[in-house]
C-alpha cells in the first residue's frame, strides 16, 4: 500500500487520471444497477437483460477495433475527452428510460454508451507507460486494475442503495456528472511534447490509412505469441464474466430474493475478490521470473473456474458470495500479471491496437456468453447455467499449459522501449 500511496503523491499525471477513473467508474455502476433493475421489469426478464448487455458488446466490435487505430494516431489525450464527453451526453439520456412499456430506448442508450467506452478505456491503458517511469509501471499497472475492481464493489453497494431509495433519475444523473467529471481530470495531463500522439518511427507516413493501419495491428499481434495468447486468454475470463452479467441478478432477485440490493451485494462481492487478488498480485509480480509467471497464471484460471462453480451451487447467501469473490480473486492475479506483460513489451506506436483488440475480444465473448447464458435462463436454472459457466473458464488452464509445454509462450525478445518513455514522463 505503501507504493500505491508513494505513486498518488509523486505522480501529478498519474494521480489526476486515477481520480478520473474512481469518480467515473463508480458512476458507471450507478447506470449499470438500474438498467439491470429496469430490466427485470418487462416479460422475459432474463432475456431482456440479456438483450441489453448485448446491446452493449455488439458496438465493441466496431467500436474497439477502430478506437486501437485512431488511439494510435491520433493525441489520446483528446480522444479521451471526447469520449467522456459522448458517454456524459448518453447517460443523460438514461432518463427516459423510465416508465417506457418498451425496453427499446435502453437497448439503443446501452449501445451508445459502450460504442464511446473503448476510446476512453484503451486510451487509459496505452498511455500508462508514458505517464509512469518504468519503475513506476508495475505499481501503476496494479493500482489502475485494483482501483477498477474496488470501484465495482463501491459502485456496486452505492448503486444497489441509490436504485432501491432514491430512484432511476438519479442514478442516470450522478453517471453522467462523473463523466464530466473524468473529462475535466484528462484535460489536467501534461506532457513535455505538448501532446500525448504515440511514438512512431520518423520514417512512416503520418497520413493515417485506418484499415491498413488495422490489418498492420493485428499482424503485430500474431508475430507475438506472447501478447497472441494473453489476447485469446481473454476468452476464459470472458465466458463466466459474460454468463455472470445475467447470473448476478437472476441470483439476487429470484435465488435469494433479495432485489437490486442484492444484485449490487453479489457484485460488490465479486469486486472485492479482484480487488484482493490485484493487491496480492502487485505483491507477487516483483518476486516472479518469467517462467514462474506462466504457471502462476494457469493455476489462477484452474482456481477461476473451480470457485465459479462451487458459487453457482451454494444455498447460503453469504457463502455464495464468498466463492464468487475467491473466484475472482483469481482471475485479477492472472489479469494484473498478463497486463504487466503486455505494458511492457508492446511498443507504443502498437499499444492503442493492442489493447483495443484484447477488449474487443473479452466483449465479443461476453456477448456470445450472456446471449446463451440469457437463453439458457428460460429453460434452466442459474445454478445449472453457473456450473457449465465455470466449468467452461477451466478450460482456459488447459489451453495455456498446452501452449506453454509445447514452447509457444517465450518470452518477448525486445523490451519496452524504457529510455525513450524516460525522456517523456512527467510526475
Amino acid at each position: 500500500m505503501t507504493g500505491f500511496a508513494g505513486l498518488l503523491t509523486r505522480n501529478r499525471n498519474y494521480r489526476y487520471t486515477w481520480c478520473g477513473q474512481v469518480v467515473s467508474e463508480i458512476g458507471d455502476h450507478f447506470n449499470n444497477l438500474a438498467v439491470f433493475s429496469l430490466a427485470l421489469h418487462y416479460g422475459d426478464a432474463g432475456l431482456v437483460l440479456a438483450t441489453a448487455l448485448i446491446a452493449r458488446g455488439l458496438p465493441m466490435l466496431i467500436a474497439g477495433p477502430l478506437s486501437g487505430v485512431l488511439l494510435d494516431r491520433w493525441d489520446r489525450k483528446r480522444v479521451m475527452i471526447v469520449s467522456d464527453l459522448c458517454r456524459a451526453l448518453v447517460a443523460l439520456l438514461f432518463i427516459f428510460c423510465e416508465g417506457q412499456t418498451s425496453p427499446l430506448l435502453l437497448y439503443v442508450l446501452s449501445a451508445c454508451l459502450m460504442f464511446a467506452s473503448p476510446f476512453f478505456t484503451s486510451g487509459r491503458a496505452a498511455i500508462l507507460p508514458t505517464i509512469a517511469s518504468a519503475e513506476e509501471l508495475h505499481t501503476a499497472n496494479s493500482v489502475t486494475l485494483t482501483t477498477q475492481w474496488l470501484n465495482t464493489a463501491i459502485g456496486a453497494f452505492l448503486g444497489g442503495l441509490s436504485v432501491d431509495g432514491l430512484g432511476y433519475t438519479i442514478a442516470f444523473f450522478l453517471n453522467a456528472v462523473s463523466f464530466l467529471f473524468s473529462a475535466w481530470c484528462i484535460s489536467h495531463l501534461r506532457s513535455p511534447l505538448g501532446h500525448f500522439r504515440a511514438l512512431r518511427p520518423a520514417t512512416e507516413e503520418q497520413k493515417p490509412h485506418p484499415w491498413s493501419d488495422y490489418k498492420d495491428g493485428l499482424r503485430y499481434i500474431r508475430s507475438q505469441p506472447l501478447i497472441l495468447a494473453i489476447l485469446l486468454s481473454g476468452v476464459g475470463w470472458a465466458i463466466g464474466g459474460g454468463a455472470a452479467q445475467i447470473l448476478f441478478s437472476l441470483f439476487g432477485e429470484r435465488v435469494f430474493h433479495r432485489g437490486a440490493t442484492g444484485i449490487g451485494t453479489l457484485w460488490g462481492a465479486a469486486a472485492l475478490g479482484l480487488v484482493a487478488g490485484g493487491v496480492f498480485a502487485h505483491w507477487l509480480g516483483k518476486r516472479l521470473d518469467f517462467a514462474t509467471y506462466k504457471k502462476t497464471v494457469a493455476l489462477c484460471f484452474v482456481l477461476h473456474g473451480l470457485f465459479y462453480v462451487a458459487f453457482s451451487q451454494m444455498t447460503s447467501f453469504w457463502l455464495a458470495m464468498l466463492f464468487i469473490a475467491l473466484s475472482r480473486a483469481g482471475s485479477a492475479i492472472s489479469s494484473i500479471l498478463n497486463n504487466a506483460q503486455v505494458l511492457r513489451h508492446v511498443r507504443d506506436e502498437y499499444r492503442g491496437r493492442v489493447f483495443s483488440a484484447i477488449e474487443t475480444v473479452v466483449w465479443s465473448m461476453m456477448m456470445i456468453s450472456m446471449m446463451v447464458a440469457g437463453l439458457a435462463s428460460l429453460r434452466m436454472s442459474p445454478r445449472t447455467i453457473g456450473a457449465w459457466a465455470g466449468s467452461m473458464a477451466l478450460l482456459t488452464a488447459v489451453t495455456w499449459l498446452w501452449a506453454d509445454w509445447r514452447g509457444w509462450l517465450p518470452e518477448p525478445d525486445h523490451a519496452r522501449r524504457t529510455d525513450t518513455l524516460k525522456s517523456l514522463h512527467v510526475a
